[in-house]
């Protein structure tokens, strides 16, 4: 026997698999290939794992790496902070590509600027050394902090496209804007053992709180409009909020360092600006802790 179809009941047949297809994408599990830095009482290396979890690369940088950045073509930019110190570009292999060794105490933070430069975060003293392609000198912008100890008087920084400088004090506990000249624009302080302090594009600011265990959103001036913290997700035992990854989606990859509470916790996780966890990452037998943790491919 011959059925005929009307066309509302095509369109009916069409929108109920349509509807079938984007509830099997929404019910499929998020899977995430991941880029990141162990440290602490595991061996300082970087690890890649593919998206079910099984590690694809392993690299061991030349001396203490804690931050990282994936750049466009693959290749990985991090700095080192030992004896000599400074910052290095690697291929996704390991392979390098750039050197720049500071005469600074410590580096850990680095970012590579959209005009090829690489921007180092030098501490002892604290300053932002922009360097270009050869490791000439360029701009030094000096940094405030009343941090004496080189070790914690800055982490991770960035140049905004105003030309200045936003840099996290860890010591300190304090996220600063300067001018190219050093001069204080913004700051927000109390915040323990700061990270990383992003610049969102509605001017507000993103913060990593370190182990007050939180992120936070903060506007020019200075009034929290969002926060994820313990009570948010008991479950993940926020520990340290180390590293801070804005998606393509619109979520956060947060960075748990797992410092002091290793085999507890989830070491990574994606949070929506609802505050719903819809991936971690917590596989204890094979890593201690972390400190930087990126998607790779976003």
């Amino acid at each position: 026997m011959i059925r005929f179809f009307s066309r509302a009941s095509f369109a009916a047949i069409g929108g109920a698999l349509a509807w079938s297809l984007v509830a099997q994408a929404a019910d499929a599990p998020i899977k995430h290939r991941l880029l990141f830095t162990e440290y602490g009482q595991g061996p300082n290396r970087f690890i890649e794992l593919d998206k079910n979890g099984n590690q694809i690369w392993e690299f061991t940088p030349p001396s203490t790496t804690v931050i990282f950045q994936v750049l466009t073509n693959g290749n990985i930019l991090f700095g080192y902070g030992g004896k000599p110190t400074g910052v290095r570009e690697i291929t996704s292999r390991g392979k390098t590509i750039f050197d720049y060794q500071s005469q600074s105490k410590q580096v850990f933070g680095t970012e590579r600027l959209a005009n090829g430069n690489t921007l180092v975060a030098e501490q002892g003293p604290p300053q932002a050394v922009e360097v270009d392609a050869k490791g000439k000198i360029v701009h030094i912008t000096p940094l405030l902090t009343s941090q004496s100890e080189y070790h914690l008087q800055v982490r991770n920084i960035h140049k905004l496209a105003n030309g200045n400088i936003l840099a996290a004090h860890e010591g300190e506990g304090a996220v600063r804007e300067v001018d190219p000249q050093g001069h204080l624009v913004w700051e927000f302080t109390g915040v323990t053992n700061a990270g990383d302090a992003q610049r969102l594009s509605n001017g507000n600011t993103l913060i990593s709180c370190g182990t007050q265990k939180r992120v936070i959103e903060v506007t020019p001036d200075k009034k929290i409009v969002w926060e994820f913290g313990p009570n948010d997700a008991p479950e993940l035992n926020l520990t340290w909020v180390s590293s801070l990854q804005q998606l393509k989606n619109g979520n956060l990859l947060i960075g748990n360092f797992l410092r002091g509470q290793e085999g507890h916790g989830a070491h990574a996780f994606e949070v929506s600006r609802k505050k719903k966890v819809v991936w971690k990452w917590t596989d204890h037998t094979f890593i201690k802790s972390l400190t930087t943790v990126r998607v790779l491919g976003e």
